[in-house]
């Protein structure tokens, strides 16, 4: 008998939560991930759901994501320990008919709440469900090392950081041709740290938040977490850069252009001419 325990999104979110701890992206509970889950993907574990669910109202209503399912990490949840005990550290949910409130429907067997960044996650998810048509279904944060040094030595722009990103790994223009966005410091966990993210998420796959971390997207775990490793390498390969005087050359604009054409990728307009 199948059970939810097993499920493919159960036995993902192990995965890439313990990944992403390896990594030392995910110190304590630092960090959080949703997925959002088709009814087709939940259909066949509806047993395992709660006969009377708690029902949370959200500071911030979605109804652009009324009746959707979500995977999410819980509030206050160690990555390292997701792997030992998912159904603790896990839960599913579900938006009622408005967007305006949620269920929890599986999970948090310890008590609990999802993500503090429930809201961020969430705006988030309703602008990368509009922009891409429904393919992305993943969103990711992290606390990546190197990026985040970089918010303290880098101009806090979209186009200049993006630049030098591309330019410290060649793969970087493939992987997110639409560049990084930056979110100045602002308290975590807010509503107003939300919208800041999901505007740039209309344009950006990655969103860097200054001082703080990373948010990436995709329409698998795979996709989000390849994004975020692919951008986090370029970053420690310029930390080292930078810690050895500078670059003496790099990738030239028309080079980068040419990589573009030869992915068939359009590049960030803006990032081209930092």
């Amino acid at each position: 008998m199948k059970t939810l325990f097993s499920s493919w999104f159960v036995q993902g979110m192990v995965k890439a939560t313990t990944d992403m701890w390896l990594k030392g992206w995910d110190e304590r509970n630092g960090g959080n991930v949703s997925m959002r889950l088709l009814p087709e993907d939940v259909a066949p574990y509806k047993n395992d759901f709660y006969a009377q669910p708690r029902q949370i109202e959200l500071t911030q209503h979605a109804p652009d994501l009324a009746n959707e399912y979500f995977i999410v990490t819980g509030s206050g949840k160690f990555f390292r320990n997701v792997q030992l005990a998912p159904s603790e550290a896990l839960t599913v949910i579900q938006l009622d008919d408005k967007g305006a409130s949620y269920k929890i429907l599986w999970g948090l067997t310890a008590g609990g709440l999802p993500t503090s960044e429930l809201a961020s996650h969430l705006q988030s998810h309703a602008v990368r469900k509009r922009v891409t048509q429904g393919q992305d279904r993943v969103i990711m944060h992290c606390h990546a090392t190197n990026l985040i040094a970089l918010t303290y030595v880098l101009e806090l722009d979209n186009a200049k950081i993006t630049r030098k990103l591309w330019e410290c790994s060649t793969e970087c223009l493939v992987v997110f041709p639409d560049g990084v966005g930056i979110v100045p410091w602002m308290v975590p966990g807010t509503d107003g740290i939300g919208a800041a993210t999901s505007d740039q998420m209309q344009h950006h796959s990655l969103v860097l938040w200054a001082f703080h971390g990373i948010f990436g997207c995709g329409p698998s775990l795979d996709d989000a977490f390849g994004l975020i490793d692919t951008a986090e390498k370029s970053a420690e390969i310029l930390v080292k850069v930078l810690s050895m005087g500078g670059m003496k050359q790099t990738i030239s604009t028309e080079e980068l252009i040419a990589l573009g054409k030869r992915f068939e990728v359009t590049p960030f307009a803006a990032a081209l001419k930092a």
